[in-house]
């Protein structure tokens, strides 16, 4: 039976509704009524409106903690000193002490060996982690050179990498920027432990902003130095290179104490670090004076600058060929200079006996 395509009269009068007739609206819910609204349930969570870091507290802190300050900026002028009168190689090797720590407090843990060898010929193993690689990179860049830090919202952002558009993270450099425009007046050591907590609270989080925040405050504190505009002397405040005890919270006072107190150890250890290595490379020095040729002389600069040497590290460094490095390895062994710390027949790392 065919359908029946034709309308009829009642509905031809009052046709149904199409999809693009428009319908009249009911008054919208949100307009206010004469009656008032009551909610009997449970209050809403409100915004937390508190400031991110207040300055009074950290002068505050800052005042009390007066003699740790001054022994810390003490140590570091000493270090600086040290650094401003040695090698730039002695610079290098720091640099790279303090990232191998960064890298297991993050939880990478990038052995100084490893991170040696990448650095120096950008090799890592099958199941190494590029992405770890690459975040102790930039902190080696950052910790051993790069780009003067200064606090501007321009200087900020490109020692963090954040360029291009405005989105959340320009947002957050332009915070950051704020908060140490508003503790300008404080310490630059002081500066630094404020920057760390800040850029924790305001990065995206994980490694990379760990990361971040520990060789952003390393570099602020190293504005205390004599050579820090000129690019030279120390260019970072160790904290992290007898252990990061840097914490996550707690009252002004007992960061800063802790923030004081790590990098009061970490400034004496690379002082006493440093110390060893010169008199390991004045031994060294006098050890092989019998020696003729060019390679021990380059090796001892090897040895000091890089915590860790393969053979084909210091080939590849030296430009000597790989018997004359290998056969002068094996002589600094058999002097008591150096010590392999694989206990591999191939495939050896060797180091100073610093």
């Amino acid at each position: 039976m065919a359908k029946n395509l034709f309308l009829s009269t009642d509905d031809a009068l009052d046709p149904p509704d199409g999809i693009y007739d428009v319908k009249p609206l009911n008054e919208p819910w949100f307009l206010a009524s004469e009656e008032p609204i009551t909610f009997d349930g449970i209050p809403l969570p409100r915004a937390n409106h508190q400031i991110l870091m207040d300055a009074k507290d950290w002068a505050a802190a800052e005042a009390d903690l007066a003699g740790q300050l001054a022994s810390v900026a003490m140590l570091f002028g000493a270090l600086d000193q040290r650094l401003r009168a040695s090698p730039l190689g002695w610079r290098h090797r720091l640099a790279l002490m303090e990232a191998a720590e960064l890298s297991w407090w993050v939880g990478d843990r990038i052995g100084i060996d490893r991170l040696a060898l990448w650095d120096a010929q950008r090799l890592a193993g099958v199941q190494e982690d590029s992405q770890a690689l690459g975040r102790l990179g930039w902190a080696l860049r950052r910790l051993g050179g790069g780009p003067v830090l200064q606090v501007s919202s321009s200087s900020l952002a490109a020692f963090l990498g954040r360029h291009g558009p405005v989105d959340a993270a320009n947002d957050s450099v332009e915070d950051l920027f704020d908060l140490l425009r508003s503790v300008s007046h404080l310490h630059p050591i002081t500066q630094s432990a404020i920057a760390f907590h800040g850029w924790r609270m305001l990065g995206d989080g994980g490694p990379v902003t760990e990361i971040e925040a520990a060789v952003l405050a390393a570099r602020l504190a190293s504005g205390m130095g004599r050579g820090h505009a000129e690019g030279w002397g120390a260019l970072f405040m160790p904290i992290a290179i007898s252990g990061f005890m840097a914490g996550s919270g707690g009252p002004v006072l007992d960061r800063l104490t802790l923030w004081l107190r790590g990098a009061e150890r970490a400034t004496l250890a690379a002082l006493l670090h440093l110390e060893r290595l010169s008199h390991w490379q004045a031994t060294a020095k006098s050890t092989l004076a019998d020696l003729q040729g060019r390679t021990p002389a380059l090796l001892i600069e090897v040895l000091a600058e890089w915590p860790m040497v393969t053979a084909p590290m210091a080939e590849a460094i030296t430009k000597a060929s790989r018997a004359s490095v290998q056969r002068n390895l094996i002589l600094m062994l058999n002097r008591g200079l150096i010590r392999e710390v694989t206990g591999q027949g191939r495939y050896r790392v060797w180091t100073a006996k610093v």
